[in-house]
């Protein structure tokens, strides 16, 4: 519980009772690799903060090409927000690359989270304005680099995720086709 903790007073201060009503709410769920925290069509009914693993985000394309869209690695939360406040499906796939450990709080308790601990939605208002800062800092240089770029990049900014998961799903990310991923692995080895 304490990473989680951790991991929230990045954002705002937050008291010991209130540390304990967040530690009450949170029950703990294992995923096993290619499992499924949420599936596209589904409206999300619970926020996963990830202990251990990596997930991803992905979703089928008009030509159903498969695309992996961002990786979630430990010590951050998981959900489909929007689908969360508004009741939305999903348009999107969570899935885990790894086997999985995550805390998990269902929206009633999120929601009651938020109506209880003052400033609650001010700190997640800046935890996923953070997660969208680095979600751009992430995505806007790809869409102007190379492909080795790209991987070289991607190599030097998550250097614990590259090993940990497949190259379908990497190049996917990375928008390269698996044979070209393989290639520039190769000339830079």
């Amino acid at each position: 519980m304490d990473d989680l903790f951790a991991y929230l007073l990045q954002f705002g201060s937050l008291n010991q009772q209130q540390l304990d009503l967040i530690a009450s709410k949170a029950s703990p769920l294992a995923l096993r690799k290619d499992d499924y925290f949420l599936e596209a069509g589904h409206v999300a009914r619970r926020v996963g903060f990830l202990r251990e693993g990596v997930l991803r985000i992905c979703y089928y394309n008009n030509q159903g090409q498969e695309i992996t869209r961002n990786f979630i690695d430990e010590l951050h939360l998981t959900t489909n927000l929007r689908g969360l406040e508004d009741g939305l499906a999903s348009p999107e796939y969570v899935q885990a690359v790894t086997d999985c450990r995550l805390l998990v709080f269902t929206k009633a308790d999120w929601d009651e989270l938020a109506a209880t601990i003052e400033g609650w939605r001010d700190l997640v208002h800046q935890l996923t304005a953070r997660h969208l800062h680095e979600k751009l800092a992430r995505i806007s240089p790809m869409l102007t680099q190379d492909a080795t770029t790209r991987y070289q990049e991607f190599l030097a900014n998550y250097p614990r995720l590259a090993n940990r998961i497949p190259l379908s799903y990497l190049a996917s990310f990375l928008g390269m086709t698996q044979s070209s991923l393989s290639r520039i692995r190769r000339t830079i080895r």
